[in-house]
């Protein structure tokens, strides 16, 4: 066998994801797994069972429509006209995928060429650079600061080149739980219009939003036909095994994306697809409810946390909180993590991992909490050990 790396080297030190690590960890060791972002409960019990009826009735079990089930899409397109006042045609302007992870795949191996570059927020949520990398192009960081982690749009301006093809963007924002402002979003706009820049925009967390408000930038004068809207069931659901994600955008933009996701999956999550379509039309209450019990949740472990020695920067959105850990006299958040299950029996992230350059989150931790009460209790219980 010759010495040529067996792995493709654009995919070059993108080994196991730090989730997969941190799990495994966590399972070793019987810790409480504060990292890896799933909930321990399943969602509506009225979903579950639409997906059960899918399943005896025969729907689904084969192939599906490439594009996904009329019925979802339909749902889909009602959604983002409910919620948003957006409008766009099932047929051509909506696509299922196998999770917000493939829409992000297919967006970037449709979109991008080798040479061109990306600009992204910076930490990262980790498959944005794997997949830049697999479409042969460069991801340039826009890097968040604590304690706000606001985008900097000077620095942003600054960074666009001829060479620049796309912003990617993610709000709210996993891991910092930033949420971009309508101010923010309006100046982004106006960048991408300037520059005839196409966006894609992660919005999954679109309904974990505790401050502020979210609107997607596809709403925005002059961005609609230049913008991939990507959003899921997963996070908004609590049915991540799943894998139930789509795609909107105007038909050339979508017919484009569609392109590459056909030799991905081609296909997925069938039953799944009948019981999301009919989720995606449940009443204002469960989204409110849903929101308002991560909220709680999400003041549980904070308050936790700060009891706990570590300094918070509470999160607008998703359900994830970075914390710094230097109050402890500690800088490494990676050693730091592989010795919390030990020292505490909790697993948790280092933010270092979703940089570029690792330095600037090295003394940041993230973790869920999109748990049970009593597991987030319990978790305070031994996190209060530190202190």
């Amino acid at each position: 066998m010759n010495d040529r790396p067996l792995l493709n080297r654009r995919l070059d030190g993108l080994g196991t994801t730090i989730f997969a690590e941190m799990s495994a960890l966590a399972t070793a060791t019987g810790a409480i797994n504060l990292g890896q972002g799933f909930p321990d409960t399943d969602g509506p019990e009225s979903v579950r069972e639409a997906a059960v009826r899918a399943l005896r009735e025969g729907h689904g079990n084969q192939y599906p429509p490439g594009p996904g089930i009329p019925q979802l899409r339909a749902a889909i397109s009602d959604h983002q006209r409910r919620f948003y006042d957006l409008s766009f045609d099932p047929d051509t302007e909506v696509l299922v995928t196998a999770g917000a992870t493939e829409a992000i795949a297919a967006s970037m191996l449709a979109l991008l060429e080798p040479g061109d570059e990306v600009i992204a927020f910076e930490p990262f949520y980790d498959s944005y650079a794997a997949c830049i990398a697999m479409a042969g192009a460069k991801r340039i960081p826009l890097t968040l600061h604590a304690p706000s982690f606001r985008p900097d749009l000077d620095e942003l301006r600054s960074k666009i080149t001829p060479r620049t093809r796309l912003l990617l963007i993610n709000t709210p924002h996993n891991p910092t739980g930033m949420v971009l402002t309508a101010e923010e979003q309006s100046a982004i706009a106006a960048l991408a219009i300037e520059h005839d820049l196409l966006v894609v925009t992660d919005e999954v967390y679109e309904h974990l939003v505790f401050a502020g408000a979210h609107r997607p930038i596809a709403a925005l004068p002059g961005m609609r036909e230049r913008t991939v809207t990507i959003g899921s069931a997963g996070k908004t659901f609590s049915f991540t095994g799943w894998k139930v994600g789509w795609v909107t955008a105007e038909g050339p933009l979508l017919a484009a994306v569609r392109t590459a996701k056909q030799y991905l999956t081609y296909v997925s999550s069938g039953p799944f697809q009948y019981a999301i379509a009919e989720a995606l039309r449940l009443p204002d209450s469960y989204f409110d409810d849903f929101r308002d019990d991560l909220r709680r949740k999400r003041d549980l472990l904070g308050d936790g946390l700060r009891a706990a020695g570590f300094e918070v920067y509470e999160p607008q959105g998703t359900y994830f909180i970075t914390t710094e850990i230097t109050p402890f006299g500690e800088k490494d958040a990676y050693a730091f993590c592989r010795a919390l299950p030990e020292r505490c029996g909790v697993v948790a992230v280092p933010n270092s991992v979703f940089y570029d350059d690792p330095e600037v989150g090295r003394s940041q931790v993230r973790f869920t909490f999109c748990k049970r009460v009593e597991v987030l209790e319990e978790a305070v219980e031994r996190l209060g050990t530190l202190a």
